[in-house]
């Protein structure tokens, strides 16, 4: 029985999908729900599975584009699955392995004669006195002018050192090469651009004291490690912090819908992931809920989908704020480009120690710079300072998570 492959629909509102890559060769044997392709939407990258056992045919190439349900491939399901050779195996196993010996000869090349090398005077005059000639010179030096020096070390028995490497001439290459676009590349340059467009973009920076986060780190990371499976990260700590002034500044996670502003009772936060077709934003559902156990747990599973190409439209959709966290790549400093229809992304960057001052003294402290690149149009100067300020003082101060970002002590004197 001849079974259809044919083109899956990642999401409502696509009708294409490219072929990205086919994981099995023409005439391959493939098992049912092997992978056997993936293909690229401008919103993700999927894989097709095989509904049955048999022998494949592809019908579309590698790098062409299709409409949602077309045949990109056929499975002759009746075909026999082929024979593993157990004499082919035993013959493997019990063959010998051959060593191959190699007989290294040392090539000497025959020093030139007096006649056919450059002396100085004063060298030449030397070598008389020591009885030395040429020839001699040459085989513990390995170059062809002989001077006063040479014939000094040559005398004390000093061979010649050969150099480290030698410079090989190369020539410039002046190809090019031309790849199509990946249906999702050519999405995400759309989206870029119109953002810029489209959107009153501003950025404001400010930065952050990493050291008692640094220092919970290193105290009990082994500890919680052993506890739930997973290390302590920073973006657990910013996902939290982030999470605590959104709740103090509603505006920031806000969205324009037509000529109305929607404001968010939750936080859904997007976490920037560089995975191997561009960059994909999966989605913490409900962050503000969550443990930073339960987010660390949450990251590494949504960041381990994505990097396998796993990641579900579902799990991509429906963030209110995103992260992206630049410093993993050593960046120092970026203006983060928003993820619409949001209007605000925190940008992470790398963790430099330099002077600071702390109480009157110059201290060496773990900084790192952010960056919270918002939309004018729905968040005003005041509350995107605000909120990046708030969010500095909770990271400087992580025992202000437990009290949703208020004093400890004005709680506890009930100011």
């Amino acid at each position: 029985m001849i079974i259809d492959i044919k083109a899956p629909t990642p999401g409502e509102s696509i009708t294409e999908v490219q072929i990205a890559n086919w994981l099995v060769k023409n005439g391959d044997y493939v098992v049912k729900d092997a992978e056997i392709a993936e293909i690229d939407s401008d919103k993700a990258t999927l894989t097709v599975n095989a509904v049955t056992s048999g022998t494949i045919t592809i019908l579309v190439e590698a790098g062409e584009t299709v409409s949602i349900g077309t045949v990109i491939a056929q499975i002759d399901g009746d075909a026999i699955a082929p024979e593993t050779s157990e004499k082919a195996d035993v013959a493997t196993k019990e063959e010998p392995v051959q060593s191959i010996e190699l007989e290294v000869k040392k090539i000497s090349v025959p020093a030139p004669a007096d006649t056919d090398v450059k002396i100085t005077p004063l060298a030449r005059k030397m070598m008389e006195e020591k009885q030395l000639t040429g020839r001699e010179v040459l085989e513990q030096l390995g170059h062809s002018r002989i001077t006063r020096q040479d014939v000094i070390n040559a005398s004390a028995g000093q061979t010649f050192a050969p150099p480290a490497f030698q410079a090989v001439a190369t020539e410039n290459s002046r190809e090019v090469e031309r790849k199509k676009m990946s249906t999702l590349r050519i999405k995400l340059a759309q989206r870029l651009v119109s953002v810029k467009n489209e959107t009153a973009m501003l950025t404001t920076f400010n930065e952050v004291n990493m050291s008692q986060i640094m220092s919970l780190k290193k105290q009990y990371n082994d500890k919680f490690k052993e506890q739930f499976g997973v290390g302590i990260g920073f973006m657990s700590f910013f996902t939290k912090a982030i999470t605590i002034a959104l709740a103090k500044f509603p505006q920031v996670n806000a969205m324009i819908d037509g000529d109305e502003l929607i404001f968010h009772k939750y936080a859904d936060i997007g976490i920037a992931v560089s995975a191997p077709k561009g960059l994909v934003v999966p989605v913490i559902r409900n962050a503000e809920s969550l443990s930073l156990a339960q987010i660390e747990l949450r990251i590494k599973e949504l960041a381990g989908k994505a990097r396998e190409n796993k990641i579900t439209l579902e799990e991509m959709s429906g963030g209110t704020f995103t992260i992206t966290n630049g410093g993993v790549f050593g960046s120092m400093m970026s203006t983060p480009i928003l993820n619409p229809p949001q209007s605000a992304i925190l940008g992470m960057h790398n963790i430099i120690e330099r002077p600071i001052a702390v109480n009157g003294q110059v201290v060496i402290a773990p900084m790192m710079y952010l960056a919270l690149s918002y939309d004018h149009r729905v968040i005003d100067g005041r509350e995107s300072v605000s909120f990046l300020v708030m969010v500095k003082e909770v990271l400087e101060n992580p025992v202000k998570m437990l009290f949703e970002g208020n004093d400890p002590v004005k709680v506890l004197l009930g100011l």
